[in-house]
């Protein structure tokens, strides 16, 4: 681990992101010590820490601490948190002097090679998110959420969890977006009110679009997911797994998890 180019694993208590869970993040898949999607997940802190009216670091100094990080990687996982830095006991930032960089790496996810195999069970979870369009889209560091869908995931045996919102929307997976396919109609959820706007998320829908493909930014119900033809999930790791069962319901087709697998970036460690 490496907090701000220096390879420790000390943070002080003080830091914004233990105080108050203060920041942003992004994870990224290393690949024979390349980065893969760097300049999107560059993009994202940069838009992260916009959001959250951060100021955000020398992106080239961080783009190649991250490089640092990820040379000598065959696979891995790159996860990168940025936050105010160490301040006072109250909300005010005022007091933080330096911003915080941290760059740690996690061994690849052996088990999403059986899911893209098998397909992933899917559990509808009974937590639900909150509205709130001033965070929505966010990769911010308040994942309590999220933390709670998995800890309920983690009771049934499922692979993952179709997430609603206060509302009874569809928004995600607890660590993935979700597109769905109903006919030669393709729907992913509107991520204005709740969820992360990821990048894996982002960049199948701009393959789609260049295609001349249709999909459909839609407040979907639970029954309009269970009544698809084919669900589909995505994150910068996966990067997309079919859906072969969520709940009591199985899903066969796999022509859009094929569409979409092919037109991924390599994932592959030679």
């Amino acid at each position: 681990m490496w907090i701000n180019g220096i390879p420790q694993t000390a943070l002080s208590t003080r830091d914004r992101a233990v105080q108050f869970g203060d920041g942003c993040f992004t994870t990224a898949a290393v690949i024979n010590g390349h980065i893969v999607m760097l300049d999107a997940h560059l993009q994202r802190l940069k838009e992260g820490c916009a959001r959250l009216l951060m100021d955000a670091p020398d992106l080239a100094q961080l783009a190649a601490e991250m490089h640092h990080a990820a040379a000598q990687q065959t696979q891995a996982v790159l996860k990168v948190i940025l936050t105010p830095g160490a301040g006072g006991r109250g909300y005010s930032r005022a007091g933080c002097q330096t911003p915080t960089r941290i760059i740690s790496l996690s061994p690849w996810p052996q088990h999403y090679a059986t899911l893209q195999q098998q397909g992933a069970v899917l559990h509808t979870s009974p937590i639900r998110l909150g509205r709130n369009p001033l965070l929505a889209g966010v990769k911010h560091l308040n994942r309590l959420e999220q933390v709670l869908i998995r800890q309920h995931l983690d009771q049934t045996g499922g692979d993952e969890a179709l997430v609603l919102d206060t509302n009874g929307t569809v928004v995600e997976c607890c660590a993935a977006n979700l597109f769905w396919r109903k006919g030669n109609i393709v729907f992913t959820p509107r991520l204005e009110q709740a969820g992360v706007d990821g990048i894996m998320r982002r960049y199948l829908m701009a393959q789609m679009a260049a295609n001349g493909q249709t999909c459909q930014l839609i407040d979907g119900s639970r029954d309009d997911v269970l009544n698809a033809d084919e669900v589909v999930m995505c994150n910068a790791l996966m990067p997309v797994l079919p859906v072969r069962q969520i709940d009591d319901v199985s899903f066969t087709a796999r022509s859009l998890y094929q569409q979409l697998r092919a037109s991924c970036p390599t994932m592959e460690a030679s």
